[in-house]
């Protein structure tokens, strides 16, 4: 099975990239059962780049029943080491409009179903995630997007909520009182298990509406998303093209390590099965 480097995690309307040569579809199989979609491996700008459609072709998974999992630790058999997520977002800031993109920088996590670790069941690890996105990865997603000539915001907080439906209106109010930037249902658990494999996580989120708070704009409604949607993608597949030539071949951050002091079990404690079915993940820590 062909490697790769770079891994892209395809959102709500995006799911395929075009201008992928020497391509293959993977059926990969994971401790964690099976990915959202075949894996499409392809040469994108003289890289190789792994592909998922994080809700399936046809769109259709929920986002609280996304195989995270499973589509993280698929990427990372087939050589990931850095991942770019796109995801649809609501905005929870005046100035930042609809068609916008943000490169988040902070989460809160409003989910309540998601599995988000790859361990427990007598494996214990405590990753750092003070940073949750890989601030080199997300540099680089910022500086191509603005390259682009999209109207571009680094930084800011994303609050994950649980879906599918979206806020109430309370509750948008409640997140910008918090002084969040955007509202989405996707980054976790996928920054947090990403961190725990020891890949780089970096989010580009496609603002598609004002949630619900704006007193000027109508609410958010699936059609309002879906038009936006429709205007957002190609740009979305633009950066993604130009984004993975600039990518260095050598990591400098800390998402590279991030296990390295994170595994508090003794390793003779350690279940046997779980040494085999998490050695990709730990095997260079755990004998």
């Amino acid at each position: 099975m062909i490697q790769a480097s770079i891994g892209v995690i395809g959102g709500s309307g995006l799911y395929r990239i075009e201008g992928l040569t020497d391509v293959e579809q993977a059926e990969v199989s994971t401790p964690f059962g099976e990915p959202s979609d075949l894996i499409t491996t392809g040469t994108l700008r003289g890289v190789r780049v792994a592909f998922v459609p994080r809700h399936g072709k046809g769109h259709r998974i929920s986002p609280a029943e996304v195989p995270a999992r499973a589509n993280i630790y698929a990427l990372r058999s087939l050589g990931v080491e850095r991942i770019i997520s796109i995801s649809a977002v609501g905005s929870l800031k005046e100035d930042i409009h609809p068609l916008d993109l943000v490169i988040p920088d902070q989460i809160i996590d409003r989910t309540s179903s998601r599995v988000n670790t790859f361990f427990g069941q007598g494996l214990v690890a405590h990753v750092g995630l003070a940073e949750p996105f890989c601030p080199d990865l997300s540099r680089l997603l910022y500086q191509t997007s603005r390259q682009a000539g999209a109207v571009a915001h680094q930084g800011g907080t994303c609050v994950v909520i649980e879906g599918p439906s979206f806020s109430t209106r309370a509750e948008s109010f409640l997140y910008r009182s918090w002084g969040a930037s955007i509202v989405g249902m996707t980054a976790v658990p996928e920054a947090r298990l990403a961190r725990e494999a020891e890949m780089c996580y970096a989010t580009l989120a496609f603002v598609t509406d004002y949630d619900c708070w704006h007193h000027s704009e109508e609410s958010v409604t699936v059609e309002m998303v879906v038009a936006n949607l429709e205007r957002s993608v190609e740009v979305a597949k633009n950066i993604v093209k130009a984004v993975v030539a600039q990518i260095p071949r050598q990591r400098g951050c800390e998402c590279a390590t991030a296990l390295r002091d994170a595994i508090i079990t003794s390793p003779e404690q350690i279940p046997a099965y779980l040494k085999k079915d998490l050695d990709l993940l730990i095997g260079k820590y755990v004998k």
